[in-house]
């Protein structure tokens, strides 16, 4: 895994710079290819994805091991140039003290932000109780302050995606997560404007994302005027891939026609892509 050399520390200072002011697009690659093409966009800085994962690797989201995350963690800092937010689901850890050793070895890997939700994936209990969730982040930021203090912690309320859309206990969620240390809030699943202004403010003057995984009517522009400092895309990006293929592949298996490849990426832009990058 990666150490924390002079890069290393450069990204992260690069990355807490990005969260002071103005909104930035932080998207979504799944894989090293996915992340060098978004690097050679001008992106400023990358977020792994538990989703875009767990696909690639034929699983479905929040069922992989710890050390493929790690790994996976691993191969993004080391393949790019620009800093790396980790989709780090709960910890990765059923208490305390394993999620603060989860927490250190995802340091390790040189990423510049950690991002822990307080969903639990359990049906009859999906989301941790507010305290409990509270006691996991203070072992992620434990985790963090002995590391150095350098990587972002990322709070995550996942109530409006865990069948729980409701607004005032989201606010309560981040607010008690921004008031035990964590540096930037995230609530995936709200939408509207109301939503995105009220999360906004109740953490205010700490940073918020803002997850866009779906078509929207709002620009980066609109999100901006909200007061968001950066919007993620989740799997986004990975649904757009698969949904393409799926397309493809239905087309040809189910009727014999090759009418998918219309839109596919040309094989010599791909290879002028990847030269480029590795020569770099």
């Amino acid at each position: 895994m990666s150490t924390k050399g002079p890069g290393i520390s450069s990204k992260r200072q690069d990355f807490w710079k990005l969260h002071q002011s103005g909104c930035f697009v932080l998207p979504n690659p799944w894989d090293i290819g996915s992340a060098k093409y978004l690097q050679s966009l001008g992106f400023k800085a990358l977020a792994t994805t538990s989703s875009g994962l767990a696909w690639a690797h034929a699983r479905p989201d929040n069922n992989l091991d710890r050390e493929t995350v790690l790994t996976h963690l691993s191969e993004m800092v080391d393949a790019t140039e620009v800093p790396i937010n980790a989709d780090f689901e709960s910890g990765f850890g059923a208490n305390t003290t394993q999620v603060e050793e989860s927490v250190r070895l995802a340091i390790e890997t040189g990423v510049a932000g950690i991002s822990i939700e307080d969903s639990t994936t359990l049906a009859g209990h999906p989301i941790y109780s507010i305290d409990e969730a509270c006691e996991r982040l203070r072992a992620a930021r434990r985790a963090i302050d002995k590391a150095g203090g350098d990587v972002m912690l990322i709070g995550r309320a996942e109530c409006f995606f865990v069948g729980r859309p409701d607004l005032a206990e989201t606010i309560a969620r981040i607010k008690a997560y921004s008031q035990i240390g964590a540096d930037c809030l995230y609530a995936p699943g709200i939408r509207t404007r109301h939503e995105i202004e009220a999360v906004v403010a109740a953490v205010h003057p700490k940073p918020v994302n803002l997850l866009v995984g779906s078509a929207s009517d709002m620009t980066i522009s609109d999100i901006a005027k909200l007061g968001v400092r950066r919007v993620s895309v989740g799997g986004g990006l990975a649904r757009v891939a698969w949904g393409g293929m799926m397309r493809a592949a239905k087309l040809l298996a189910d009727e014999g026609r090759f009418d998918g490849f219309a839109e596919a990426a040309a094989g010599s832009e791909m290879n002028a892509l990847f030269k480029s990058s590795n020569n770099t």
